[in-house]
């Protein structure tokens, strides 16, 4: 009975300590915004971009290893604030079909939360599953479609993008400050824009071309970070 009572009292304070460690969102901003805003403004100065802005677009681009940050203010055109590099994301070309496939989804998603208490320091959770990853999973009778799927700090990650801590501070603050509801999210196999096609070697589904068109759509409403 003593050791039982030692390791309930061991346990209850684990949980007191974990709870006491719980931040908000508002606590999070107050630690990390006023820097993550100083880095920020330089960028949306130069674009003309008043912040924070109207609408956010994140493209996650898998091959490039890159996530672009684009965004607006009333009827002006998207501008690219920033890029920045993903430091890690496991998998290859083509959608995630399965819980446990490591492979970061492809389509167009929203923002579902921002997590001030992740274990790999800042969070934002995609909205995969959405509707359509979810009618084709009917379709072929799959059910564990998987989720949680993050844009996160740290530099691992297993079917997430992994951003490095003050890249995600700086995700974390600008995704708060805008709204997650205004934020729209890409992730793409490949930047279409510069005429890439994803190589036969990836053995995609037939029904991932429609998707693939309509990600080139929308990428082709926001300029390269090369163009003029």
């Amino acid at each position: 009975m003593k050791n039982l009572n030692i390791a309930v009292g061991i346990f209850l304070t684990l949980i007191a300590v974990a709870w006491t460690k719980a931040a908000t969102v508002e606590e999070r901003l107050e630690q990390y915004g006023k820097a993550a805003r100083a880095r920020l403004a330089p960028n949306f100065e130069k674009q003309k971009v008043s912040y924070p802005p109207r609408e956010l677009v994140f493209v996650g681009l898998k091959e490039e290893k890159q996530l672009e940050v684009y965004a607006k203010n009333g009827t002006n055109g998207f501008k690219l604030i920033r890029s920045f590099p993903i430091l890690a994301a496991s998998g290859v070309a083509g959608p995630k079909l399965r819980e446990g496939d490591r492979q970061v989804p492809e389509g167009i998603y929203k923002i579902e939360l921002l997590n001030p208490n992740s274990s790999y320091h800042l969070s934002m959770r995609i909205g995969y599953p959405n509707d359509a990853d979810r009618a084709q999973a009917a379709k072929e009778s799959r059910t564990k479609l998987g989720g949680d799927i993050m844009i996160h700090g740290k530099a691992l990650s297993i079917g997430c993008l992994a951003m490095g801590d003050e890249a995600a501070e700086d995700l974390f603050v600008l995704a708060a400050d805008t709204g997650i509801e205004h934020i729209t999210v890409i992730l793409a196999p490949v930047d279409f824009r510069a005429g890439k096609t994803v190589p036969d070697s990836a053995k995609l589904p037939d029904w991932i071309k429609p998707r693939y068109q309509e990600i080139k759509t929308r990428l082709a409403e926001l300029p390269r970070a090369n163009s003029k």
